[in-house]
């Protein structure tokens, strides 16, 4: 099994219904598998990663950013060094596997 690695995450701000967390990991991180409950926005500021959802992989670079639905499972590994905002409800679940 691959060593699963979470990412660096620093709250950046929140309101009363929405926050945004920065999240980075290092090139080659295999950032933990997990769904929510609700629905999110990853934006990639910095580098790359290649997002794994239904089964299949999409390449997300700089300037890049996905709408992540809900109770869909997905993970993340960094192609490269690389930061992303996550934009969520502040009352959103997340549930790890």
């Amino acid at each position: 099994m691959e060593q699963v690695t979470p990412p660096k995450v620093k709250l950046l701000t929140s309101g009363n219904h929405l926050m945004a967390k920065q999240m980075q990991a290092e090139a080659g991180d295999l950032l933990p598998k997990h769904l929510a409950n609700m629905e999110s926005i990853l934006f990639i500021q910095e580098g790359a990663c290649i997002l794994t959802i239904n089964d299949e992989d999409k390449l997300l670079k700089q300037g890049d950013a996905f709408v992540i639905p809900p109770e869909i499972k997905h993970q993340i590994r960094a192609k490269t060094h690389f930061k992303g905002i996550h934009f969520m409800p502040n009352d959103i679940k997340f549930q790890f596997f």
